[in-house]
């Protein structure tokens, strides 16, 4: 493979990942004001990078997206979890996990001439995580190591191991960056269970492959109620077309009827 295609191939990786990374970075020291208009650029982001790719790859990241919002506000402002620098919902969130599923998406792409290396990778790393977070990292992530298992599942077993594992590097990449710049912040413990928990958490990968998942499984649904509602539309224009072609010449000759009487009355006697 020559470095023109290698390039080709990691470019939409590249892309995604660089402008995640930089939105965090700006979001960092973003008011209210400038944080709704990073969120209406990520926002046209989404939609530009949403024209590049299939329609079932469409329906998969709004779906990940419409799941994700739910669990961000079940998570971060119903539950406390976690929470975003200015403790709320930034309106970059919905559309940045679109980006995300889509950059995991070409990661996987990208390397599927080593997409059992991939999974492989992504499994030791999760797992590694989880022990170091049970071990030597300075909060015990008891929380994380939970999610793990599941995580493990899914790249084993799951349909979509080798995009699950891209998913889970980049989350986990942006997780680590997230953190550490203050973007977001776990709590030590989750709230009502004291279960102790990290920051990040090695497990918050597992939660993310579950909107992932969801989204998978749901698109095809979708996409075939999306057609049969398209066929039946078109099914009712057929048969409205056929009625008028049927009824339109009887109602000109009905018509023409009508106005010969008229005709003769008017003529001279």
């Amino acid at each position: 493979m020559t470095e023109r295609h290698l390039l080709a191939n990691y470019r939409p990786v590249i892309l995604g990942a660089a402008y995640l990374a930089a939105l965090l970075a700006v979001d960092r020291h973003a008011t209210y004001p400038q944080q709704l208009g990073l969120g209406v650029l990520t926002w046209l982001v989404l939609i530009g990078a949403l024209l590049r790719v299939p329609t079932e790859r469409r329906v998969q990241a709004l779906g990940v997206v419409a799941f994700a919002t739910i669990g961000e506000v079940t998570g971060s402002l119903l539950w406390g979890v976690y929470h975003y620098r200015l403790h709320n919902l930034p309106l970059f969130v919905p559309p940045a996990h679109g980006l995300v599923f889509l950059t995991g998406l070409a990661l996987a792409a990208a390397v599927r001439s080593h997409a059992r290396a991939l999974v492989f990778a992504a499994a030791a790393l999760a797992a590694s995580w989880a022990l170091l977070g049970l071990t030597v990292l300075p909060s015990r992530d008891v929380a994380g190591a939970l999610g793990v298992p599941l995580l493990l599942l899914f790249l084993w077993r799951g349909k979509n191991r080798v995009v699950y594992a891209g998913v889970f590097l980049v989350v986990g990449a942006l997780e680590l960056y997230g953190t550490a710049i203050g973007t977001w912040r776990w709590a030590p413990e989750l709230p009502g269970l004291g279960i102790p928990d990290g920051n990040p958490p090695s497990g918050v990968a597992s939660g993310y492959v579950w909107f992932d998942v969801m989204a998978l499984v749901g698109a095809p649904y979708l996409l075939g109620a999306a057609g049969l509602l398209n066929r039946r539309r078109a099914s009712r224009k057929g048969e409205l077309e056929a009625v008028h072609a049927v009824n339109g010449p009887s109602r000109s000759a009905h018509g023409a009827a009508n106005l010969r009487p008229s005709a003769r009355v008017s003529a001279p006697s």
